[in-house]
């Protein structure tokens, strides 16, 4: 009787548990990338299950967060099969481990020279990771490196279990994000829980520990970052977010919105109030007394992020791990939205595709765009400054000639601690991209482009005229 009215009492968290459990088995050991219509079918029943259950849900915190963590540990040993990058994660990883510099070499180069003995498995390995990955040089910073390095060490010559090492990894960082995250929530004054609409999201889930990107593991240091710095303690927050740059490059982009944040006394950092309404030369001042800081913060992470590269520099890496990055701004398109409308133009007025031409360009208007948000916009208070990170992080994603599914991630997490959901949007309208990947070759469906950015961006302009107080995916 006693066990039937636990029951009826967590009903709703159970079959929410149930069901989803049932469906992440299927996605990570049932699915395969080429099978989109399964995919979308998988996804929107976790995703409806997934704003169902946040809407009414009525379990303490931590045994959602224990949800959370449940749903990961169900795909521990499973194989991604939505991505291989993980194939040239685990080879970087046996390079290192040997003292040989992953940034120096392709694994085109090895199996070319039939030198098939330099890792274990190099041949299935590089099979996997697939001809254009295998004939680039890496482009992963050194904690993804070191992150490699372990599971190379833990485990030297099987797949799997490098796969799960991978996989703790990003479980591992998803707690933090948890624990961190539901603390600078509560410094910020806003609800706690707010940060199950990241880590009980099916695409995180689905992306960080089922596809095993990383991005996870940076988004850690940047809200471990944040939340240092909310508490004045900056020079750790620095060296926090030079760990997040050399997991993933993306967090330079924030450097510039720190500006006002230091300038102020927005972070609360010292006692003394600095309002708007004080006179200029007062505020001017202030400025100026607290510009040290500023230089200083940018000096740490600068030399930090400088300090991790250190092991790895050589004459030849600068000229390869540019260009890596380059390849991203001059060959690769996909799941694009502004650039796929320039292309079209150019198709239109030259004939032929522009992006060696505008690719390039297109990050000079990011720039400008974070130049104007870190000078022109308020970013006095942490919310504020967090706000600004979420419109130029996705200002450069809508510019991007590439926005592969795990890059949602980052405007995703920064949504939570501010007014805005357009991503959360975005994180079920990404998953539309996966269409291309079909068993006749790869062809996007521009339509299902179209149809994944005019929902994200409709969305976010209702967001951006509607009143504070209205209710939007709030819970």
């Amino acid at each position: 009787m006693q066990l039937f009215s636990h029951f009826k009492q967590h009903r709703f968290t159970i079959l929410f548990a149930t069901f989803s459990c049932v469906f992440y088995v299927i996605f990570a050991y049932n699915l395969k990338r080429a099978d989109f219509p399964q995919l979308l079918a998988l996804y929107g029943g976790l995703f409806f299950l997934f704003v169902l259950y946040l809407k009414k849900w009525r379990a303490g915190f931590s045994a959602v967060a224990g949800l959370a963590i449940l749903f990961r540990l169900v795909f521990i040993p499973a194989i991604p099969n939505l991505s291989q990058d993980f194939y040239r994660f685990i080879w970087d990883g046996r390079l290192l481990v040997q003292g040989l510099n992953p940034y120096l070499t392709t694994p085109l180069s090895y199996i070319d020279a039939g030198n098939f003995s330099i890792v274990a498995q190099a041949q299935e390995l590089y099979a996997g990771m697939g001809m254009l990955n295998g004939k680039h040089f890496t482009n992963y910073p050194p904690v993804n490196q070191l992150l490699f390095s372990i599971a190379a060490l833990v485990s030297s010559k099987s797949i799997v279990g490098s796969v799960m090492v991978f996989r703790i990894s990003t479980i591992l960082a998803d707690v933090g994000i948890i624990y961190f995250g539901k603390k600078l929530l509560e410094r910020l004054g806003m609800k706690p829980y707010h940060i199950f609409w990241y880590a009980l999201n099916p695409f995180i889930i689905i992306e960080m520990t089922g596809n095993l990107h990383f991005e996870s593991v940076m988004l850690f240091f940047v809200v471990w970052s944040l939340y240092l710095l909310a508490q004045g303690k900056w020079v750790l927050s620095a060296i926090v977010l030079a760990l997040s740059v050399s997991t993933k490059l993306i967090p330079l982009l924030l450097l510039p919105l720190f500006l006002q944040y230091f300038l102020t006394e927005g972070g609360g950092i010292r006692k003394s109030h600095f309002r708007s309404s004080y006179p200029w030369g007062y505020r001017f001042r202030e400025s100026v007394k607290n510009l040290p800081r500023l230089i200083y913060f940018y000096l740490i992470v600068i030399l930090t992020v400088f300090l991790t590269f250190l092991p790895f520099l050589t004459g030849q890496f600068a000229e390869n791990f540019g260009a890596s990055i380059a390849l991203w701004f001059k060959n690769f398109e996909f799941n694009a939205s502004v650039y796929y409308i320039i292309r079209w133009i150019g198709y239109e007025l030259v004939g032929w595709n522009i992006i060696w031409d505008v690719g390039p360009k297109l990050p000079i208007f990011v720039v400008i765009f974070l130049i104007l948000l870190a000078f022109f916009r308020k970013n006095v208070t942490m919310s504020q400054m967090i706000t600004s990170m979420l419109f130029g992080i996705s200002f450069y994603f809508l510019l991007s000639t590439t926005v592969h599914p795990w890059y949602v991630a980052t405007p995703l997490l920064l949504c939570v601690f501010t007014r805005y959901r357009f991503p959360l949007v975005w994180s079920f309208t990404i998953m539309l991209s996966y269409s291309a990947y079909t068993d006749g070759g790869f062809q996007e469906n521009l339509w299902l482009v179209a149809t994944e950015y005019a929902l994200v961006i409709g969305y976010f302009f209702w967001e951006l005229f509607r009143k504070p107080n209205d209710v939007a995916l709030s819970i």
